[in-house]
């Protein structure tokens, strides 16, 4: 049976007033005059309104009981997450020398504060990343570059001649390019170049300034951040874990290997460019920093210096640049590629780039004395605590010392050694060395001590100091371009976020939390039935999961449509509660990545999982109504809109909490959507008479009956339109909606940069 809290007692300030009154004539009846004006009323009602502040104190109790016993189970609330990001540094002015930035520099986006994770050298330059973009000319273009590089066709043999276009890379990862079929080369260009204010003055050189620079590398670390782009709009989890594609990419960061002094041999077949790798790294699933360490002679980063002019560019030099003032900056190139023929797709690329995490630092609280008591417990000051961050100093007589935090304080030893019965007589006793230790509540900020018996009890008059970091949750997702200051950033430095912050999420509220509690006793934090997918997935922290279908012995990338025919495999539908809409087709995808780090550790090992967001397919509904007469018009045919809306809708509805209404999920799976049933929709909206029309249709415009759904379809409403009394209500046509909602497709086209020719 559910706890519900007993009302002790329900009685108000007028019911205490008229019972009052209401005993006046029984022990007083002498006393006639009950007006407001009379002493001894106004006692009465103070007495009133003193004894109703008491009873709503005295109905708290049955309410703190029942928290305080469900809080003896011993399962805390999700803390809550904070969000990551990747930020860019840039020295625009000064001295071309390297700055060196250590761990945990503070930066804000406004007054949200965030910290680095890592160290990195931040160098004196500026990179631009370019890609040899495959174009495909006219003939006559074709012929012309055919005929100039003749010679260069003949080495190798019947070499096909492919001309590309130098292209920029996407500065702000809007534009992801799969190097493997939009890149001759597969390979992309990240030309380390001297900044725009670094041009030479006086007697100086581009020479000068380019030697410059290049000391100014010598041995340091070249932050290089990656972001790669993701196609498929799901995760799998195979029995042994994350699934891997079928061969593994490795990505090779190269410099040029340049012959002795730069100078290329006068043989025309020995005439190419070769590359030493500096370091290798797999290709990453979520956006990384790769370290990559210079040369430390000069001569391994400078270019070659006797390259023919239609040699620029060619075979596997460099990309051509047709900025002659951004060729003469170029200090050197860094090729990323891979040798094998796989997939290789990036969505951005920066270099100075450190990961951030967004959290407020303190340092040195002081928290309650110990009392030498068992299971002590004391309360941070701020909260939520992010985990792991905890760093607790005990100080007694004069001797600090650190305490271990652990997950569970039944693992840890007794304060006093006692000796093990199973060795000899005599023997020593061994002292656990996880004794003085404390767990961590992050959400409700509280430390809690052993007993003696199971972890060491804090010391009368002990001094507590404590280390910890705090975070902010949702509040951290913040836009590009919003983490730009540092209160210890030094002159001339200056940061930015490329890209959006992801990741943060606030802690789970008491009432979400009492709802997981029976749940939690079900499944113990182990998938096995379908209410523990369900139950699991909800709870996943740094997300706000909408909608969650589990699909039972369904693979989705086999033919079969229906669940039931693939044993071991178990497909999750999820859809974000903020975001009905599918996300981008390329990037990552953090949604779907946290649910499959939440899930991964507690599956069964012989099971696979799929999580998917919903294939959705587009809908047009056209309908027409009367109104009754004296109803508003528009306000009906809103409420009608709503509705339809809402009837369509793949979330449920926003009164209904996940897990609550079994029948209102939104839109069931390999539900058809049916004219008719739209029919009965509209009419149950009040002031609607009746419906004349339905139009139901594809953006193809043709009108149908119903639209079959399978495997992980939903609908998507994409237009929608009501007609009111157009020739007896007729609803509009499809192909005047869909001509005014759908896309206008366009003839696609790839620009072909031709060099204009120049008039004598």
């Amino acid at each position: 049976m559910p706890l519900t809290s007993p009302n002790l007692d329900d009685r108000r300030y007028q019911d205490l007033l008229d019972e009052a009154l209401a005993r006046i004539p029984v022990h007083n009846p002498e006393w006639t005059n009950f007006n407001r004006s009379d002493p001894g009323i106004t006692l009465i009602e103070l007495f009133a309104f003193l004894t109703e502040n008491l009873l709503f104190r005295a109905n708290q109790i049955p309410e703190r009981n029942r928290k305080k016993f469900l809080s003896l189970l011993g399962i805390p609330l999700q803390p809550a997450t904070s969000a990551k990001g990747l930020v860019a540094f840039t020295l625009e002015r000064g001295p071309l020398r390297a700055l060196t930035l250590t761990e945990g520099v503070e930066l804000r986006a406004g007054q949200v504060p965030f910290r680095t994770t890592r160290g990195l050298d931040v160098l004196p330059i500026e990179t631009q990343a370019f890609y040899k973009r495959q174009v495909s000319p006219d003939p006559k273009v074709r012929a012309y570059y055919d005929e100039l590089y003749a010679s260069f066709k003949s080495k190798p043999p019947d070499a096909e001649l492919r001309l590309y276009a130098t292209t920029p890379f996407s500065p702000r990862g809007t534009e992801p390019v799969d190097l493997g079929a939009q890149a001759v080369d597969r390979s992309l260009w990240v030309a380390l170049m001297l900044r725009e204010t670094d041009t030479p003055r006086g007697t100086e050189t581009w020479q000068d300034k380019r030697k410059e620079a290049r000391e100014a590398l010598l041995g340091k670390t070249l932050s290089l951040g990656l972001v790669p782009a993701v196609d498929e709009q799901g995760r799998r989890l195979v029995p042994v874990g994350p699934a891997r594609d079928e061969e593994l990419v490795v990505l090779q960061f190269q410099l040029p290997a340049l012959p002795p002094g730069g100078v290329l041999p006068g043989v025309p077949g020995e005439r190419n460019a070769s590359y030493r790798t500096l370091s290798t790294l797999e290709l990453p699933d979520e956006p990384v920093v790769a370290d990559i360490t210079l040369p430390s002679s000069l001569e391994q980063l400078e270019l070659w210096s006797n390259l023919d002019p239609l040699e620029a560019g060619s075979r596997d030099f460099p990309p051509a640049l047709d900025n002659e003032e951004q060729e003469q900056r170029v200090l050197t190139w860094l090729r990323i590629t891979s040798p094998a023929p796989a997939r290789l797709s990036l969505l951005w690329a920066g270099t100075n780039i450190a990961e951030v995490s967004q959290r407020t630092r303190v340092l040195g609280e002081q928290l309650s004395p110990g009392t030498g008591e068992p299971d002590q417990q004391v309360k941070l000051s701020r909260t939520p605590v992010l985990p792991d961050t905890v760093r607790l100093t005990v100080t007694h007589n004069g001797r600090s010392e650190p305490w271990e935090e652990l997950d569970e304080l039944m693992n840890a030893g007794p304060e006093v050694s006692v000796r093990d019965p199973r060795l000899p007589p005599g023997t020593t006793p061994l002292r656990n060395p996880r004794v003085k230790v404390f767990t961590v509540d992050p959400e409700a900020g509280v430390l809690r001590f052993g007993d003696g018996v199971h972890g060491a009890r804090p010391p009368l008059g002990a001094e507590l100091r404590v280390d910890y970091d705090q975070g902010l949750g949702l509040a951290g997702n913040v836009g590009p371009d919003s983490i730009t200051t540092g209160p210890s950033l030094p002159a001339g430095l200056k940061v930015t976020n490329p890209l959006p912050t992801w990741g943060g999420a606030d802690a789970e509220t008491v009432r979400e939390g009492e709802k997981q509690i029976t749940r939690h006793l079900q499944h113990r934090d182990r998938l096995v039935s379908v209410r523990d997918f369900e139950t699991l997935t909800l709870r996943t922290p740094g997300v706000a999961v909408g909608r969650v279908d589990v699909l039972p012995a369904f693979h989705p990338l086999l033919p079969s449509q229906e669940p039931g025919d693939a044993a071991g495999a178990v497909t999750l539908l999820v859809i974000p509660s903020n975001e009905p809409e599918p996300p981008p087709v390329s990037g990552p995808d953090p949604f779907l990545d946290a649910i499959a780090c939440w899930l991964a550790p507690r599956r069964l090992v012989t099971t696979e999982l799929f999580i998917r967001r919903p294939v959705y397919k587009d809908i047009w509904v056209s309908i027409g109504i009367d109104v009754v007469a004296g109803m508003a018009v528009a306000t009906v045919r809103e409420a009608v809109k709503q509705a339809l809306r809402d009837f369509l809708s793949p979330l449920p509805p926003a009164d209904v909490e996940p897990l609550e209404d079994e029948t209102r999920k939104g839109w069931p799976l390999r539900k058809a959507v049916v004219a008719l049933e739209l029919v009965a929709v509209a009419s149950r909206v009040p002031g609607v008479a009746w419906v004349t029309k339905v139009r139901l249709g594809l953006g193809d415009g043709v009108e149908r009956d119903s639209i079959p759904m399978q495997g992980l379809e939903l609908p998507r409403l994409v237009g929608l339109s009501v007609g009111i009394g157009l020739g007896q209500g007729e609803a509009p046509p499809l192909e005047e909606l869909q001509g005014t909602t759908a896309p206008v497709s366009e003839r696609p086209f790839m620009p072909v940069p031709i060099v204009p020719e120049e008039c004598a």
